[in-house]
């Protein structure tokens, strides 16, 4: 059977756009610890298309949005969430598009299609 993949993409809701730029590393466990599996960045679109296969095995994954620096440049103040970090099962086979709502004071995470 295959393994599972993952897909994602971030919208700042507060200004109904996609938000480029943000670094997102991606984790992946099976029985054993965690392992960083590869760096990413959104894209002009808000996605990130290049983030790399799961290994064999996996049973949990976590996306690390790395929100700050996104968040202080439209801002005049300190991003109150400087990262956000998403963790979720997975079953080998199933792709999983897991996107980021995202706005100064709030976010949201949902599995997508």
């Amino acid at each position: 059977m295959s393994t599972a993949s993952v897909s994602t993409h971030i919208l700042d809701t507060s200004i109904g756009r996609p938000a480029p730029g943000v670094p997102v590393s991606l984790s992946a466990r099976g029985s054993a610890e965690w392992t960083a599996i590869g760096i990413s960045a959104t894209d002009a679109d808000g996605r990130c298309k290049d983030l790399p296969a799961l290994p064999a095995g996996t049973t949990h994954v976590r996306l690390r949005f790395e929100t700050e620096a996104y968040l202080s440049a439209h801002r005049d103040e300190a991003a109150f969430f400087p990262e956000v970090t998403v963790t979720f099962a997975v079953t080998p086979g199933e792709h999983y598009h897991v996107p980021l709502l995202l706005n100064p004071f709030g976010y949201s995470v949902y599995r997508g299609s």
